[in-house]
């Protein structure tokens, strides 16, 4: 049978690789096979359909039988429903200063969640107990916004990993002050293949409450899911989504990605290849006199120094992010379809380009 005609034309060069994020990347095969085996035909809509609900079955063998899956459109979505979910319109959030709720979502858990986050710097983006300590106290001051939740990220937007023991001493602090602790887990499967753990031994396994699970930096076309772990921690969390703006009409389109790659090991195939291409990226660095890698290498991302003019060169002919553009400090991530010829030939770049 042939395949449908389109009027669609390609307006890119699918030959062309950069290391800018795992978000450039496209969809894995098997998850666009599992949308076009989810499509035709009618389901009943906003998630009243067959693959949102074998989702709970899948999710529940990942995080736990107490565990249930919101899925939304984004990981800004995930994260300011999630916060919403377990704080009081007078609740405050203490996060790292570099967490990505604070630093690349517009503003969006303050604006749109209504809430005060409450930051703290840290020097490889990981909270501590008593790093939380410095934003954990107040309860009882009318002036000062409440501390209700930590949020910690798995791993961290400096791409460094918490171990699970040093969850649980989150978890434990947190629980012993009255408060929740969020996971935004935006790329939590890189952290479990690293960590070569289940990701239950540091989410439902250490008392994590409520989390943010990523898809789309993992092979998916769009959609992550809220999986709140602890139910008595939230209430009318379909309300929430609903008000919040992340109710999918057509759901079974999301969660059908998300059952793709979390039903068997495709999460972690992708997951294991990224982390990989990434180590093999640090080592190529490692050996180019002048350049700097800022911290350990434990999942996908390596951050680096370098002199300012060769990162602007090097951009025009692979695309990166400055993490730092004043210090000279970049990010280059890689991705599921990252291959070695890819990182062969930006190290290759990159060696040129400081013999200028």
């Amino acid at each position: 049978m042939n395949p449908p005609r389109t009027d669609a034309r390609r307006h890119h060069d699918p030959q062309v690789r950069g290391f800018a994020s795992d978000n450039y990347a496209g969809v894995h095969p098997e998850v666009m096979a599992a949308l076009a085996l989810a499509n035709g035909g009618h389901q009943v809509a906003y998630g009243e359909d067959d693959y949102t609900e074998n989702l709970q079955r899948i999710v529940r063998g990942h995080f736990g039988p107490t565990a249930e899956a919101f899925p939304v459109f984004n990981g800004t979505g995930a994260n300011v429903v999630a916060l919403q979910a377990v704080t009081d319109r007078w609740g405050a959030v203490i996060c790292a200063e570099s967490a990505h709720i604070n630093v690349d979502e517009g503003g969006a858990p303050e604006r749109m969640g209504g809430l005060k986050l409450l930051t703290v710097a840290t020097p490889d983006g990981k909270l501590t107990p008593e790093l939380i300590d410095r934003q954990a106290y107040g309860w009882e001051d009318e002036h000062r916004a409440m501390p209700q939740v930590v949020s910690i990220t798995q791993s961290t937007e400096l791409g460094t990993l918490y171990t699970p023991e040093e969850i649980r001493a989150i978890c434990e602090h947190a629980h012993a002050h009255g408060m929740r602790v969020h996971l935004d887990g935006s790329r939590i499967a890189n952290a479990a293949a690293s960590l070569d753990v289940p990701m239950r031994t540091f989410t439902n396994a250490v008392g994590v409450d409520i989390l943010s699970l990523g898809g789309t930096k993992n092979g998916a076309m769009f959609g992550e899911a809220v999986v709140v772990i602890n139910q008595d921690a939230v209430s009318h969390m379909r309300h929430l989504r609903k008000l919040s703006m992340q109710l999918a009409s057509k759901m079974r389109f999301v969660s059908v990605q998300l059952e793709a790659l979390l039903a068997k090991d495709l999460w972690l195939r992708n997951a294991r290849h990224a982390n990989d291409m990434a180590q093999r990226l640090a080592e190529g660095v490692r050996a180019v006199h002048g350049v700097e890698i800022l911290h350990p290498v434990q999942v996908n991302g390596v951050f680096a120094r370098l002199p300012h003019e060769v990162g602007e060169r090097l951009q025009k002919r692979f695309r990166f992010y400055f993490w730092d553009e004043s210090a000279g400090v970049v990010r280059w991530m890689c991705s599921f379809d990252t291959t070695e010829e890819d990182v062969d030939a930006f190290v290759a770049a990159l060696k040129e380009e400081m013999a200028r």
